[in-house]
Formats: structure tokens, sequence, C-alpha cells
């Protein structure tokens, strides 16, 4: 297992890196285990509410970046991915039976899961906020890979700073399938990271009762 020492640098290794060294690219190998700790990341009932689209191209990065608020992490960094939350699927009864299905469940247990998700949906998700609990889910996706790439060395920012619209009109995004969540950064840093990380302390935000 991973030492609480090695837990605890990975968390203080990240943190939102503004400019990437350009110079510098993942590699293949770990390109990959960031992309398995995407595929691996939990999700509310199991039914993986994202997709991801990494964006490589050098024109289509330069177009992203104006409509990203102009922020250099978009042409900078080694790796660019657009993270979708599905609004269309975790709403289709054939796609929720195929993920319980996949469990290898019987036939009452499925037709139970399909029961209990029909019910939380009715009471707790609208149908104008189905991109909002999609896109929670994304979020925990987003940090188990800021968090696998720390442990890596690999730095990351989480970037909210972006006009939806535009982005989804140049990504050709059918947004009543599924809409961006958020738009994550990967690479290397370019400056050095700041020196203290300004936290509430832990007495401010854990309550035991």
């Amino acid at each position: 297992m991973i030492s609480n020492e090695a837990i605890l640098e990975a968390l203080n290794f990240r943190h939102a890196c503004k400019i990437f060294d350009e110079s510098k690219k993942i590699s293949d190998e770990n390109m990959d285990i960031l992309l398995q700790s995407a595929r691996l990341s939990p999700s509310s009932f199991g039914m993986e509410h994202w997709r991801l689209v990494m964006i490589e191209d050098r024109d289509l990065r330069e177009k992203l970046r104006l409509s990203c608020w102009n922020q250099p992490q978009i042409t900078t960094a080694s790796c660019v991915m657009v993270i979708l939350a599905k609004t269309d699927d975790v709403s289709n009864p054939h796609y929720i039976r195929k993920m319980f299905e996949r469990k290898n469940l019987d036939a009452d247990a499925i037709e139970l899961y399909m029961e209990k998700y029909s019910q939380f949906i009715e009471q707790k998700i609208s149908s104008n906020s189905l991109f909002e609990w999609s896109a929670r889910q994304c979020y925990i996706l987003a940090s188990q890979m800021a968090l696998s790439g720390a442990m890596m060395g690999i730095d990351s920012c989480y970037i909210e700073g972006f006009v939806k619209d535009e982005v989804e009109e140049m990504l050709e995004i059918d947004t009543e399938k599924e809409q961006v969540a958020l738009i994550m950064t990967f690479g290397y840093r370019l400056n050095p990271q700041p020196e203290k990380k300004y936290r509430l302390d832990m007495s401010e935000i854990v309550e035991v009762r």
C-alpha cells in the first residue's frame, strides 16, 4: 500500500498549474494511468456519467483558449481534456438496465435496482438538474485524475472559466445528450509551485459529534 507520507506529498504537490512547460510531454505510459484513473472513478449508481474529449489539434486548442477566457493552460498543457456530463443516457431505461445487468445480478435484483433508481430520479433529480447531477460525478473523476497525476509528478488544473455554449458548439456536442461539465489540463509546471497552501484549520472544517 502507499504510505501516508506519499499520500500527503502528492496532495501538497497538486496545485492549480496556470502555465505548463510546453517542451515536456506526458509519456504514453503515464497517460494511460491517467485515463485508467478516470475509467475506474466511482459514480452514483455506477452509471459512469461522463465522456472525455482529448483536444490535441493545435488550431482547435487556440480556438478553445479564446472561449476559456484566454487562459494559457489550454495551449501550454501536454493534455487538454474536456469532460462531458451525460444527460440522455442516465435517464434512458435501456442504458440504465445495461449498466445494472453487467453486475451479473439475478433478475429480481436488477428489477429492484431499476425501481430504486427510478425513485431516486423522480424524487431527487428533476429533468433540469440531470446535468448538474452528472456534472457532480464528473468532478469526482477529475479529482481522481488530478491526484493520480500528482502521484506521478504530473501537474493539473481544473478549468471552470469558459463560455459553455461556445465550447459545445465548437466541439459539435449534442447538448440533448451531454454537456460540458469542466475542462482539465495536465502537464508539467513551468514555474515553481507557490510555497504555501492556504487552507482553513482542521478544527474549522471538521466537527465531531
